[in-house]
C-alpha cells in the first residue's frame, strides 16, 4: 500500500452504536439538547470527545438517530394494530398498550420527544416529527370518532378533549416509567385502561 494511501474507515460495531445512542439519550432526556455537548455525551460513554466523533458527526446526528430509531418502532406498532381490523375499543386498548410497550424500550427518547419536539420541528432536519405528530393524531381521533358513530363510547364525549388526555397521561409515564421495575408495561397499560375505560368508583 502507498503511505499516501488512505486506511479505510472502520465502522462501530452495532452493539457499541447502540451503547452510545442509549448514553446520549440519557444525557439529553437529563439535560437537555441545548445544554448538552459531545464532551458531556462522551464523559458519560467513558471515552474521549475526539473519540465519540469517530462514529458520529456531531450531536445533532445523535438525536436524530435516537428519535428516528424511536419513531420508527412506534409507528410499526401502531400500523400493525392501525390495519388489524379491531373494534374502536380493542383499538384503543391496543395502541394504549403499544405505547407503555414504547415507553418501555426507549424511556429517554420519548422523555426528549416530549421536552424538545416543538423547537426542534421548526429544522428542516427534524420536519419529519411534525409529521409524525399529524398521523398520530388522526390515528387516535379517528379511532375515538368511529367508537362515538358506533356507540361505544358515549355519545357527549368530546374525542378532541379525550385524545388530549390520553396522549398526555400515557406519555407522561416516561417520566416515572423505569425498565424492569415491579410492573411490567402491558401491565400498566391494564391497569391504565381500567381507569379510564371502566372508572375507578366501584360500581353499585
Amino acid at each position: 500500500m502507498s503511505t499516501t494511501e488512505k486506511k479505510p474507515q472502520v465502522t462501530a460495531a452495532p452493539e457499541r452504536r447502540r451503547e452510545l445512542l442509549d448514553t446520549a439519550a440519557e444525557v439529553f432526556a437529563a439535560q437537555g439538547y441545548n445544554a448538552t455537548t459531545v464532551r458531556k455525551i462522551a464523559d458519560a460513554a467513558g471515552m474521549l470527545a475526539g473519540s465519540l466523533y469517530y462514529h458520529f458527526d456531531s450531536k445533532e446526528s445523535m438525536l436524530d438517530e435516537i428519535l428516528s430509531t424511536f419513531l420508527d418502532e412506534l409507528w410499526q406498532g401502531y400500523d400493525t394494530v392501525l390495519a388489524a381490523g379491531l373494534g374502536p375499543r380493542e383499538t384503543i386498548e391496543a395502541l394504549v398498550t403499544e405505547s407503555f410497550r414504547e415507553i418501555d424500550r426507549h424511556r429517554a427518547a420519548v422523555a426528549i420527544y416530549q421536552k424538545e419536539a416543538r423547537h426542534l420541528s421548526a429544522q428542516p432536519r427534524f420536519h419529519y416529527l411534525s409529521e409524525s405528530q399529524v398521523k398520530f393524531e388522526k390515528a387516535w381521533l379517528g379511532t375515538l370518532e368511529r367508537g362515538v358513530a358506533a356507540r361505544v363510547f358515549r355519545a357527549d364525549l368530546d374525542v378532541r378533549l379525550t385524545y388530549r388526555f390520553v396522549r398526555d397521561t400515557v406519555w407522561v409515564a416516561a417520566s416515572w416509567y423505569r425498565p424492569g421495575g415491579q410492573h411490567s408495561p402491558d401491565e400498566i397499560a391494564r391497569q391504565y385502561l381500567s381507569m379510564v375505560l371502566d372508572g375507578i368508583a366501584v360500581r353499585t
